[in-house]
């Protein structure tokens, strides 16, 4: 990877890739295509399934013909020793769905949230959805602990908030305009198939393997909930 190409990335799915769209590889190809590498080296942190045996044999059967060499982070049980040094020599680390507040709670414990500050300030691409989405942000939408719920606590690279799923569980969209009238801060909501992608720092564009998935900036404007449709390819055209 050249220094031209280490530009700190991160793609946030509302929802999509190998765990919801299995026979469609259009996002996921992107994500390795913006490694800038012939043959990436990816990890998948499964840490929001819990370690999820299932998840990780489905993320190798999804990669194990692309040219990639594809590896696995898990947290629970005994941890590797390495931690740090195994995620700082990849080139995509993704992070799955499911549990977002277990999932942040783990990495702190672990220190892999200041390991993946890291890997984001050395142009290692970090992607993910759903948990994978919202983790980035300050704040986010999560069924966490059952309903809904606004989450305070993200990671913070991003500023602002974020909602996966928008178009794709009928009481995010409600949710999160509820939670942004209410203080959550202002931010971004992704469709199933949809994805933002942040490059350095320039204003996030959009991409979708879908045709109609789409991408919303989500504000308040006085007292009335904005929601602005972005531009977004579909990469399938």
């Amino acid at each position: 990877m050249t220094d031209r190409q280490r530009i700190p990335t991160i793609v946030a799915m509302g929802g999509g890739g190998f765990m919801m769209e299995p026979d469609n590889p259009l996002l996921d190809d992107y994500v390795l295509s913006l490694a800038g590498v012939e043959r990436p080296r990816l990890c998948l942190l499964p840490t929001a399934t819990g370690d999820s045996d299932r998840l990780i044999a489905m993320f190798h059967g999804a990669f194990q013909d692309r040219p990639v060499d594809a590896g696995h982070l898990k947290l629970f049980g005994a941890p590797r020793t390495d931690i740090r040094a195994y995620l700082l020599s990849q080139d995509v680390i993704y992070v799955g769905g499911g549990n977002t507040a277990n999932m942040l709670a783990i990495w702190r414990v672990h220190g892999v949230d200041r390991i993946l500050r890291e890997a984001w300030a050395q142009g290692i691409v970090l992607a993910g959805l759903s948990a994978g989405m919202i983790c980035w942000f300050e704040a986010g939408v999560t069924d966490s602990f059952g309903p809904l719920a606004a989450l305070p606590d993200g990671l913070g690279f991003l500023p602002g908030s974020a909602c996966p799923h928008y178009d794709g569980e009928a009481e995010r969209r409600p949710a999160y305009q509820t939670f942004v009238r209410d203080g959550l801060p202002p931010g971004f909501a992704a469709d199933d198939g949809a994805a933002l992608v942040f490059r350095g720092g320039e204003a996030p564009y959009c991409v979708a393997s879908r045709p109609r998935a789409a991408c919303y900036r989500v504000s308040l404007q006085s007292t009335e909930i904005a929601e602005d449709r972005l531009e977004v390819r579909y990469l399938g055209a």
